[in-house]
């Protein structure tokens, strides 16, 4: 009885967790959404000066107002095509919690859409794709408008040995 208990307790904080405003974005014809928390601010693209010997999905780094910032190309990450940026393409500087540091990433996106905020019961847990897929970065699906946006969790994007890398970099 009290195992059932502690499982929706889980359960209830996990869905409130969830639950909040959310920057949506595009890459290709998919709509993703990060928590409003996580994002420090949106800039336009700028001159990236690349950084020798790093994986393809690391486009370099920029200087944004005296600190280095290490930027990420998600579509790259994600394995999707490569298309030449357009002036809405881009960056969010986001703040990734790792085990031993909070540490800042711009993300590169095709395009910036809206905040939304997302309720409870718009928001589903993440499709099973089977044992060989990693699907930890996807925090859930939210159902708006007919659509699905991908809820996506940050800080689970990388792995905790890439963003051992950026710490290094930054």
């Amino acid at each position: 009885m009290t195992q059932d208990i502690s499982l929706m307790d889980q359960a209830i904080r996990e869905i409130n967790t969830k639950i909040g405003k959310y920057l949506t974005f595009s890459l290709e014809k998919e709509e993703y959404g990060i928590g409003i928390l996580k994002v420090k601010e949106i800039i336009g693209m700028m001159p990236i000066t690349s950084v020798p010997r790093t994986p393809q999905f690391v486009k370099g780094v920029i200087n944004l107002r005296g600190k280095v910032i290490p930027i990420v190309d998600l579509r790259a990450k994600f394995g999707m095509a490569d298309i030449p940026y357009t002036e809405r393409t881009c960056i969010i500087v986001v703040e990734i919690d790792s085990s031993d540091a909070t540490i800042l990433i711009g993300i590169v996106v095709d395009a910036v859409s809206e905040v939304l905020n997302i309720h409870g019961d718009e928001i589903e847990d993440t499709p099973a794709f089977g044992t060989h897929l990693d699907t930890e970065y996807i925090m859930g699906m939210a159902k708006i408008d007919g659509g699905v946006k991908i809820l996506l969790n940050i800080d689970r994007v990388l792995s905790s040995a890439e963003i051992q890398d950026f710490q290094s970099i930054a």
